[in-house]
């Protein structure tokens, strides 16, 4: 009767233990995940009211201080909880493993999914950053097509220009050759002696043409 006892006995207390463990977990949980739920709740309800945010804004900056500070609160925690259970459990070595496991499960979770988050900043901004620079690739392409157009237009308005002189040129010069055969025109004849000067040829030049 006393052997089924303490039987009965260790196996209320394992109970009592896990009930325990299991509560520090759910604590711990919601320790460490209701901060952020919190402001990324109260982020959302701002930004219904606001501006939207910069898509460069990197908020790595402040997720890496929250992550180690959970990661340290998360140690703190479960030292004192062996502290506080090891007394209970230190004659049940199957308890102790049991346990081991759990706070070890419980630790690869928690860090599985701070490395999610991160993992999920880090592919975001690296999103941002790349259509950051399509955008900036695609301005530089229409800049460069706008100043070779330009270049275009400046080359074939001086070529025009240099047409234009050569064409106002010729025609004085026959101008100022009829008239000396004998045309007469009741227009000015100072112009035509202005092109040709600005052209650089004489009047005695015509002859030889």
């Amino acid at each position: 009767m006393s052997g089924y006892q303490v039987k009965h006995g260790r196996s209320f207390r394992a109970r009592i233990v896990k009930v325990i463990i299991w509560i520090l977990a759910f604590c711990l949980t919601a320790y460490i995940l209701g901060p952020p739920l919190y402001w990324h709740t109260s982020e959302a309800l701002v930004s219904r009211f606001s501006c939207p945010p910069c898509l460069c804004d990197d908020c790595s900056s402040h997720s890496l201080p929250s992550i180690s500070q959970g990661i340290i609160t998360l140690a703190s925690y479960i030292a004192i909880s062996m502290h506080l259970i090891f007394p209970c459990m230190k004659n049940d070595p199957d308890m102790t493993e049991e346990m081991e496991k759990t706070i070890i499960n419980q630790l690869s979770e928690e860090l599985k999914l701070m490395e999610s988050e991160a993992t999920e900043t880090q592919h975001i901004a690296d999103k941002t950053l790349l259509e950051t620079k399509k955008l900036v690739s695609q301005y530089q392409k229409e800049a460069d097509k706008c100043t070779s157009g330009m270049e275009t237009c400046e080359e074939a308005r001086e070529k025009a220009e240099i047409a234009l002189r050569k064409q106002q040129e010729n025609t004085a010069r026959w101008e100022l050759r009829a008239r000396q055969k004998g045309w007469k025109d009741d227009g000015p004849l100072k112009s035509t002696l202005r092109i040709l000067d600005h052209g650089k040829l004489k009047v005695g030049d015509i002859d030889h043409m």
